[in-house]
């Protein structure tokens, strides 16, 4: 499983790719921008993400707008929908807002509450698998 972490603080970034490294390749964004270029970059190598892990308070480009942009790059390239990237939407609030905006707006997959544990994770990724 090829992942992409999209997370501005440091410390958030290490802890996940160690976390989900044991899944698969990771690479990392720090923000919404780099998260749409990586996502357009992989598929023009051929090497699109299986999932993208996602914070959503971030400066700049935000997760919900990269996710938004990242679903109509998918829609330009006509991919069905069993085809689409895994999205897993990440925040330290568990504002009920922003978990449905996140699903109604961003398409996403599934959301996370930091902080983030190997448990909640080997959850999480064990669905993303069941899904695919």
């Amino acid at each position: 499983m090829k992942c992409l972490i999209v997370e501005d603080d440091l410390k958030s970034r290490h802890i996940l790719k160690e976390l989900l490294s044991s899944f698969g390749d990771c690479d990392i964004a720090v923000n919404g921008q780099e998260a749409i270029d990586s996502f357009r970059l992989a598929h023009e190598f051929k090497r699109p993400y299986d999932a993208i892990f996602m914070n959503i308070t971030m400066p700049d480009v935000d997760g919900l707008t990269a996710l938004r942009e990242i679903r109509c790059l998918e829609q330009g390239m006509e991919m069905p929908p069993g085809q689409k990237v895994k999205a897993v939407m990440m925040t330290a609030s568990g504002d009920p807002r922003t978990v449905i905006k996140a699903f109604k707006e961003g398409e996403a997959n599934s959301f996370l509450v930091k902080p983030i544990t190997k448990k909640k994770l080997d959850k999480e990724m064990v669905a993303l698998m069941v899904e695919e």
